[in-house]
């Protein structure tokens, strides 16, 4: 499954749950090393989105602010190759720090590829928001910036 996508800024939120020992712990064991503490977030649309929802949907996330049409759509996008990488969530002195799914991917622009990961959050706002988590500092690292059209593959088993 291939996502394609428009580069975009976040709220910036994203380092303060990104620098928790207990997610780092967990992404070092899905990446291989620490993650850049911080998301990258790729805008998606069209078939793009059916794509991304029934990857939610796989999450077992709840998709009802999604259109009708389009979560029928999802619901028919094999996504039996991919493996879910669960990223536990935890209580840290009274505060909730919530679970996400992620899927293992290499992004592409240009001729420049990094590995990265599709991070689903537990609980998010965003449905055509995809969040990427990767060992680099992907807007660095791939010269990115927002309006940037990126492409992502998501590995299989």
């Amino acid at each position: 499954m291939d996502l394609s996508g428009v580069v975009g800024s976040g709220l910036g939120r994203a380092q303060v749950f990104m620098a928790q020992p207990h997610y780092q712990d967990q992404f070092r064991g899905l990446l291989g090393e620490t993650a850049w503490p911080g998301t990258l977030n790729v805008t998606v649309e069209g078939s793009d989105l059916i794509d991304y929802i029934a990857l939610r949907q796989l999450a077992g996330l709840d998709t009802l602010d999604v259109d009708d049409d389009v979560r029928d759509a999802a619901k028919a996008v094999d996504t039996s190759g991919f493996d879910l990488h669960r990223i536990r969530g935890f209580l840290r002195d009274g505060v909730s720090f919530g679970g996400a799914s992620a899927f293992l991917a290499t992004m592409t622009v240009g001729e420049a590829s990094v590995q990265c990961a599709v991070l689903i959050p537990d609980l998010t706002r965003h449905i055509d928001v995809v969040e990427l988590i990767s060992k680099e500092f992907l807007r660095e690292r791939l010269s990115l910036e927002d309006g940037d059209r990126v492409t992502l593959t998501l590995n299989t088993s």
